[in-house]
């Protein structure tokens, strides 16, 4: 017998070789028909696996974020069960894996699928669920895999395993007539599967490669529960409305026009909400003892490799020659705050050094990939470089935390904590990524701040912390970041003088709250629907004047709120008040002031609330005091 603990901290004894399954099962048989995979020892396996030693085991159910990748890995396999009965040899699979909401699959077929195709791929994937297969796993020697793979007239699978390392294990998984080269982890039976729906379609490159085949890819999502897919069909039609694109246009705020693709166009209502977000964090950014700087958008080739972006990051910057020599736009902002650094000698008693830089980066993006503000070509990063000595690290993370907090309540956002840990293609020691890590770690945990590993997804110079924010339509958003970085000072020689006289090497902290100004615009038109709170409001006040004779008492209360700072519009166009009010709603603007004659007479303004509907006449003074304090309120 062996011994497991579980996640409670309870420990059972199970027969040795016990499958992770089989103990799911002896737990409860409940918690046997929840199970997606394990977690054994903090490493996701396959319910078939068996045990074989004292370990730590997790059952993992749809309510883990790994148990829904094997949920979806699962429908996305029984997706291409389905489009192999239905099209035989005519498609070709490719690959199924799960994704950050859902699966998709790439199909080599002869034309794309039409809607009433993929009504057909649903209908037959319900009979696949409704049989009941049992998935079984099991390993082939490279050879007899390539053979397998061969004779079932699948070339995308051949090239998969001919890609292989020498010595990797090979696993393939069956269900019914389905052969599947996969890694998994899966769940037992396509009957496990409740509830799921194809979503959409659209040509997708194998392998990402623009030079290789065009492939059919199918989206789609499911659940343990028929309620659960009906919330989540709700979120997305929801979220259609708010689309930031559709929106963007509607509210006049950004455009997005052929000359220039990824570069954005940001219009005068837009320029509003930006210069709002800006002034915002500069105001964060004093009061928390920064110091704002300017780099330049271009800097020589030699700064890229002394950096170690040029080796790291060359496929996705822009160059170009100045004077005969190579230069480029830059894809961040930290080489430059190195030179600002580097600039002047510090002492010890100079640190920490915080300098924010509102920065605007150029990075290439493959045109596929764009998407409105959310994926573009050029970006400013809300970037801040913190140069500290090693006995304030933890401080400086927590203080960061602190303030990443503090914004992203304002806007009404929750989060959730991720840790990236070393990448494949790091600099640095073992003992600088270790002792990074360590700190991260620690001060997280001294600020009881609940977290997930995200092993290997860290930047190449250090570790990290994301923050995901979450909408009001529970959408994640990987927005702030906090990155901790020994190999930077080191290959720009930073240095600072210490009690002893001597110079040291400085550490240095990476960090952006919002992640990029456009990013955090498109979110934020998503996450309001465009209806966003007074203070962010890009026009705070719409006056109307109900016909020609109140234009000029109009013009008046505009210059008066103008002197206020607050955002004024008049709409002094020659149409009936009711048109007007409605124009205003669907522009979204917070407040409407009415002007007519009792209004002139009394030296007032009849005002309308977006929210609160006909709040009646006010004198202007008690108006502007109103909305002052609504915008104080919310920047506190």
């Amino acid at each position: 017998m062996i011994k497991v603990e579980l996640k409670d901290g309870s420990k059972i004894e199970v027969q040795e070789g016990a499958t992770i399954f089989e103990i799911a099962k002896q737990i409860s048989e409940g918690l046997a028909r929840n199970a997606m995979a394990g977690r054994v020892d903090g490493e996701v396996k396959d319910l078939r696996t068996p045990i074989t030693k004292d370990c730590k085991l997790e059952i993992l159910t749809f309510d883990d974020e790994d148990g829904k990748k094997v949920y979806w890995h699962t429908t996305s396999h029984i997706m291409a069960q389905a489009i192999k009965r239905i099209y035989g040899d005519k498609a070709k699979l490719a690959i199924g894996p799960s994704i950050s909401n859902g699966f998709y699959y790439d199909f080599d077929v002869e034309k794309p699928f039409t809607e009433e195709e993929i009504a057909k791929i649903e209908e037959e994937m319900k009979k696949i669920v409704k049989e009941n297969l049992p998935i079984t796993r099991y390993t082939l020697p490279r050879q007899e895999a390539i053979d397998l793979m061969k004779s079932r007239k699948e070339p995308y699978k051949v090239e998969l395993i001919e890609d292989l390392p020498e010595g990797e294990e090979i696993s393939f998984y069956d269900q019914g007539e389905l052969k599947e080269l996969c890694a998994g982890p899966h769940i037992m039976t396509t009957g496990g599967i409740k509830a799921f729906k194809l979503l959409t379609s659209s040509a997708a490159y194998w392998r990402g490669d623009e030079n290789r085949q065009t492939l059919q890819r199918i989206y789609g999502i499911s659940f343990p529960k028929a309620s659960m897919l009906e919330e989540y069909l709700n979120m997305l039609e929801e979220a259609k409305k708010r689309d930031h694109k559709k929106l963007g246009k509607e509210l006049e705020l950004f455009m997005l026009l052929p000359e220039g693709p990824g570069f954005p166009f940001f219009l005068p209502k837009g320029m509003a909400l930006r210069n709002v977000l800006e002034d915002f964090w500069r105001k964060k950014h004093v009061l928390n003892g920064y110091q704002e700087v300017k780099t330049p958008v271009i800097l020589n080739e030699e700064l890229w490799h002394r950096s170690g972006h040029w080796d790291h990051y060359k496929d996705n910057m822009y160059t170009t020659k100045i004077d005969e020599l190579d230069y480029a736009l830059k894809p961040m902002n930290c080489p430059g705050g190195m030179l600002v650094y580097k600039s002047k000698m510090h002492s010890y008693r100079d640190l920490p050094i915080r300098m924010g830089e509102l920065g605007l980066v150029h990075r290439h993006e493959k045109s596929g990939q764009l998407n409105g503000l959310f994926r573009v070509r050029c970006f400013t990063q809300d970037d801040a470089h913190i140069f500290c000595l090693p006995s304030q690290i933890e401080s400086e993370i927590v203080n960061l935390m602190h303030l990443i907090n503090e914004v992203y309540s304002i806007f009404g956002f929750t989060y959730a904590v991720e840790l990236s840990t070393r990448p494949e293609n790091s600099m640095g020691s073992d003992e600088d990524w270790t002792m990074a890590e360590n700190a991260l770690k620690k001060a997280l945990e001294h600020e009881g701040i609940q977290y997930q590993i995200n092993e290997g997804d860290g930047a190449f110079y250090g570790p990290k912390i994301d923050f995901h924010i979450k909408d009001c339509l529970g959408r994640s958003w990987q927005c702030g970041t906090i990155q901790l970085d020994f190999q930077m000072p080191e290959r720009f020689d930073l240095t600072y003088i210490g009690e002893d006289g001597e110079k040291h090497r400085p550490v240095m902290l990476h960090r952006v709250i919002f992640g990029s100004i456009e990013r955090f615009i498109g979110i934020l038109i998503e996450h309001f629907a465009g209806n966003f709170p007074t203070w962010l409001a890009p026009v705070q006040v719409k006056l109307l004047p109900i016909a020609d004779q109140h234009i000029e008492y109009a013009t008046k209360i505009k210059k008066e709120l103008q002197e206020k700072g607050i955002r004024v519009e008049v709409d002094d166009r020659q149409e009936k008040i009711g048109y007007k009010i409605r124009e205003t709603q669907l522009q979204k603007v917070p407040y409407m002031l009415i002007l007519g004659d009792k209004e002139v007479e009394a030296n007032a303004v009849g005002v309308r609330s977006r929210i609160k509907g006909d709040i009646g006449q006010m004198q202007l003074q008690d108006f502007i005091t109103k909305v002052q304090e609504e915008v104080e309120s919310f920047q506190k």
